[in-house]
Formats: structure tokens, C-alpha cells, sequence
């Protein structure tokens, strides 16, 4: 990937990251619940999964490159008009309440390994996210398959320090997403708009 390509895919990379989703969600309950360090196995599964998704998403965008010159441009733009989408329906989503069980057995490392690997897998719309998500950063005149290892890297590294930083500060992050939540969504929905808006326009 060209150089600052990669710098304009990192930022996005973290904002994505920074924005409610099932597996941060699931890192912040499991480390109120277990601590930070078993924790770890929780970020580990759901950083393979992110992988595996993305993967996914670039066997079929690879496909349709296959099949047509112009459809990187119609990727981009069906992908950033579904950005925006997301980003209004995350403004509009109420704030985050989070009550984890406190009876709830204590799990075994492959257990925590597990749930993080199908909070990242099951979600049949992070599949059609990263589709619309992986073009915007795309070169046709690269190797399709070093670009993704390239983004798949940068995006599971991010996600593991995430992660792992809200398994770490649990007890103080969650009290103060669900008091300030839907301005949080507000702010993390505006920046998905924007992506949207702006990403199909950059060569």
C-alpha cells in the first residue's frame, strides 16, 4: 500500500475500532468480570475472527475486480453510501447498558477464546462492512493479497490494544458509557458519515 494510504486506512482503523461494537463490548463485560489478563484470550479469539471477516470480504471484492475494471469505482461508492447509513443509524442509537451476570460461572481460557472468536464471525454485518469498508482503501495496481495482509494486520493489532485498554480500565469506562453514551454514538456516528462522504472521493 502506498504510504499515505496506509496512514489515512490507520486512523480509520482506530476510529472503528473506538465505536461500540459486540466484541469491545464483550472485552469491556470480560474484564469487569475476569480481569484484564484472562481477558487476553477474549481479544485474541476475536482478533482472528476480524481476520477470518476479512478475509471473507476480500475473496469477494477480489472476485468482482476480476470481473470488471469499474467496480472498485461502484464499490466505493455503494460502500460509502452505506457508511453514511451506518453512522445515522448510530447517531440515533440509544446509549450502551451493560449488566453483566455476576453469577455467572467462571469460564476457561478456551471459553473466552471462543466467544470472542464468534462475537467477530457471527455478525453477518461486519461481513458487509469490511466490504465496504476495505475498498475505499484499495490499488488496483497492487497485489490485492499483500493489501490485505497489510490491512488485516494494521486492523487486528489496533483492535487487540483496544480491546485490551477497555478489559484494563472496565470499571471506570463502563459507569461513563452508559451516563454519556448517546453523545458518544452521536460523535462516532458523525465520523462514520463523514468517512462515507468523503472516502469515495479520494484517489
Amino acid at each position: 500500500m502506498a504510504w499515505h494510504t496506509w496512514l489515512i486506512y490507520l486512523v480509520a482503523a482506530v476510529g472503528l475500532s473506538l465505536t461500540p461494537g459486540p466484541n469491545s463490548l464483550l472485552a469491556l463485560t470480560h474484564g469487569a468480570l475476569h480481569g484484564h489478563r484472562r481477558t487476553l484470550w477474549t481479544v485474541a479469539g476475536g482478533a482472528l475472527g476480524f481476520v477470518a471477516v476479512i478475509a471473507l470480504s476480500m475473496l469477494g471484492i477480489g472476485a468482482l475486480l476480476q470481473t470488471s475494471a469499474s467496480a472498485l469505482l461502484v464499490l466505493k461508492w455503494v460502500g460509502g453510501a452505506y457508511l453514511v447509513w451506518l453512522g445515522v443509524q448510530l447517531w440515533r442509537a440509544p446509549p450502551l447498558q451493560l449488566k453483566p451476570d455476576a453469577d455467572a460461572p467462571f469460564p476457561r481460557r478456551s471459553q473466552l477464546f471462543r466467544q470472542g472468536l464468534f462475537a467477530a464471525v457471527s455478525n453477518p454485518k461486519a461481513l458487509l462492512f469490511y466490504g465496504a469498508f476495505l475498498p475505499q482503501f484499495l490499488d488496483p495496481a497492487r497485489s490485492l493479497w499483500l493489501q490485505f495482509a497489510v490491512m488485516a494486520g494494521t486492523f487486528a493489532a489496533i483492535e487487540c490494544v483496544v480491546e485490551y485498554l477497555l478489559a484494563r480500565m472496565a470499571h471506570r469506562i463502563r459507569p461513563a458509557l452508559e451516563r454519556y453514551g448517546k453523545r458518544f454514538n452521536r460523535v462516532c456516528g458523525g465520523a462514520f458519515a463523514a468517512m462515507g462522504v468523503a472516502l469515495p472521493m479520494t484517489r
